[in-house]
């Protein structure tokens, strides 16, 4: 494995709470996106968020952190997190 796949991780990140996923959703792709992370939204509802986030695990750490403190319409009671391997669950 190369040194830079070691550094790049896949993770689905299933987010559950009070969500506005209305105005939540775009605040994810934004924060991903300035995080320099790659994302899929597979799923949002007003109680789930899941995505598919890519990127250096240093970075996908401070997306969940972001993502814990959210916008203030919002209520994340937990995130989980799981390794997603070559694409597939």
């Amino acid at each position: 494995m190369t040194e830079q796949n070691q550094s790049r991780l896949r993770e689905r990140m299933t987010i559950l709470g009070e969500l506005d996923a209305e105005t939540f959703v775009p605040w994810i792709r934004r924060h991903a996106a300035r995080l320099g992370l790659f994302e899929t939204i597979s799923h949002t509802g007003p109680d789930r968020i899941e995505l598919d986030v890519a990127g250096p695990p240093e970075l996908i750490d401070m997306m969940e952190v972001g993502c814990s403190l959210g916008p203030i319409e919002v209520w994340v009671e937990t995130i989980s997190r799981r390794p997603i391997d070559n694409g597939c669950e």
